[in-house]
C-alpha cells in the first residue's frame, strides 16, 4: 500500500514541477509549484517525518508561495514588455543540468543497498524525539543558529532604516 502511495505521490510531483517549468502563465506556475510541495509533504509522511511535514505546509505552501503569488502579481508581467533574449543562458542552463544528472546518477549508483535497508525506529520523525536531540547533542549548533538568525534580522533591519534615510 505505501508503495502505491508512493507512486501516486511521486508522479503528481514530478507531473506538477514539469508544470512548473513548462506553463506559460507564471501565476499558474506558482500554483503548480504549490501542487509540488504538498506532494512533496505527503512523502514526508510516508517517511514517519511528521515535523517535517507540518514544516513544509506552513513555511513552503503556506507562507512562500503566498509571497511568490503576491510578487508576481504586482510584477505584472506581460509579453509585450519582454525583450528577446540569447540563447547563452538555456544553454548554460542544459549543461549544467546534464551535469547535476550526472553527478546524481553517479551517487545513487554508489549507494550500498543493504545501509539504506536498516530496521527503522517506528518514532524516528516524531517532534519529541527531534527534541530531545535537538536540545541534548545539536544544542551549540542549534544556540549558534539562532543567534546567526537574530544578528542576520537586526542586519536587515538596519539596511531597511538606512535605505529610508536616503529617500
Amino acid at each position: 500500500m505505501d508503495q502505491l502511495v508512493f507512486l501516486i505521490l511521486s508522479i503528481i510531483s514530478i507531473g506538477a514541477a514539469l508544470a512548473v517549468i513548462f506553463s506559460k502563465n507564471p501565476v499558474y506556475s506558482v500554483l503548480f509549484l504549490i501542487l509540488t510541495f504538498f506532494s512533496i509533504a505527503g512523502h514526508y509522511v510516508l517517511l514517519n517525518a511528521q515535523f517535517l511535514f507540518i514544516v513544509h505546509i506552513i513555511v513552503y505552501a503556506g507562507a512562500i508561495m503566498v509571497l511568490f503569488l503576491f510578487v508576481i502579481m504586482l510584477l505584472n508581467l506581460n509579453k509585450t514588455n519582454e525583450t528577446s533574449k540569447s540563447m547563452l543562458p538555456k544553454i548554460a542552463g542544459a549543461i549544467s543540468g546534464g551535469l547535476l544528472l550526472i553527478v546524481l546518477l553517479g551517487a545513487v549508483k554508489g549507494l550500498n543497498q543493504a545501509e539504506a535497508s536498516q530496521a527503522v525506529n517506528a518514532d524516528m520523525g516524531s517532534v519529541k524525539n527531534l527534541g530531545k536531540i535537538l536540545f541534548s547533542e545539536y544544542l551549540l549548533p542549534f544556540e549558534v543558529s539562532s543567534a546567526l538568525f537574530l544578528s542576520a534580522m537586526i542586519g536587515a533591519v538596519m539596511l531597511g532604516k538606512k535605505n529610508l534615510k536616503d529617500h
